[in-house]
């Protein structure tokens, strides 16, 4: 388990902040300052921290500066950061947003609050960090891959092949989370019809699970696919991902919004689009995405040697 990082200087704040965290059980660390937050972050280790709870005044600089660092960073780009601010107007947030920060915290906040966003963070982290581990399990034989067609019905399904797929660039963890959260999304609100208001009450009476499984044997839904074809192209890896649902108003998911930077979910396309791939292209009425990622590298074959 990782620790939670927090970065704040009023002294307050620290002790709600920490004291909340450890009483839910999460190991935490503390930086006052940007200068000490970023030492701490640039010496850390891939899984040193499940989030980092950033506060954006800070005495001696900017915290969105830290956040934009970390998204540069090799080993810290994948690092949930929750950006905690007094600042509510909205080109704050959208700022904030843009950088990175897929969670925000607007002061004040209660704890009730706090924890369910730093739940939310940490389980996508931990959800992330093992797909990551599912694709390296993977064969690294689908870098040759050129072509291929799956279909599949259920998450678990999107996962596994997402997980598979992802071999097929030479970073997979770069890719996984892209295509298992688009594959996801054809799966809950393509095929099964979940719509965002209606995942947001499941998601808060811990019955999500419950509603996929229960539609997906239903007779309006059971004999529903969803389809993702791939193609090596020249200079590009190109991800077709359809599904047989009505569509949806995809252009509000592209980008978090301020409206919805504070809910416990809707963040996967926007983070597809900013961590997996160089371009997201929505098709018909939104049951149809081409997702593409640019100038793959192919591996060289081994070398021969003659005795």
């Amino acid at each position: 388990m990782g620790a939670i990082f927090v970065v704040d200087d009023d002294p307050l704040m620290q002790d709600v902040l920490l004291t909340s965290l450890q009483k839910a059980g999460y190991p935490t660390r503390l930086a006052r300052t940007v200068a000490e937050a970023w030492q701490v972050l640039s010496a850390a280790q891939a899984e040193t921290f499940d989030a980092v709870l950033l506060d954006r005044l800070m005495p001696d600089g900017d915290g969105i500066e830290i956040l934009r660092q970390m998204k540069q960073h090799e080993t810290l780009r994948r690092v949930p950061v929750i950006l905690q601010t007094a600042l509510t107007f909205h080109d704050a947030m959208l700022d904030g947003l843009r950088s990175g920060a897929f969670y925000y915290l607007n002061k004040p906040f209660s704890v009730a609050t706090l924890m369910a966003v730093v739940d939310a963070a940490v389980a996508d982290c931990r959800q992330y960090r093992e797909l990551r581990l599912k694709a390296r399990r993977a064969t690294g034989t689908l870098a040759h891959l050129d072509r291929a067609e799956f279909s599949f019905r259920t998450p678990d399904e999107a996962t596994d092949i997402a997980t598979l797929l992802a071999n097929v660039y030479p970073d997979p963890d770069r890719l996984v989370l892209g295509l298992s959260e688009l594959m996801i999304n054809a799966v809950e609100h393509g095929n099964l019809g979940i719509n965002y208001s209606h995942k947001t009450d499941l998601l808060k009476t811990g019955r999500l699970t419950q509603e996929i499984q229960a539609r997906l044997t239903h007779p309006d839904h059971a004999a529903k696919k969803a389809r993702i074809r791939f193609e090596r192209e020249a200079e590009s890896l190109r991800f077709l991902i359809s599904d047989e649902g009505d569509g949806f108003d995809w252009p509000q998911f592209l980008e978090i919004s301020p409206e919805r930077a504070l809910h416990s979910h809707g963040r996967g396309i926007a983070m597809a689009r900013m961590l997996s791939f160089d371009q997201i292209e929505y098709q018909d009425s939104g049951n149809r995405v081409l997702a593409s990622v640019f100038h793959p590298v192919r591996s060289p074959a081994p070398e021969q040697t003659t005795h």
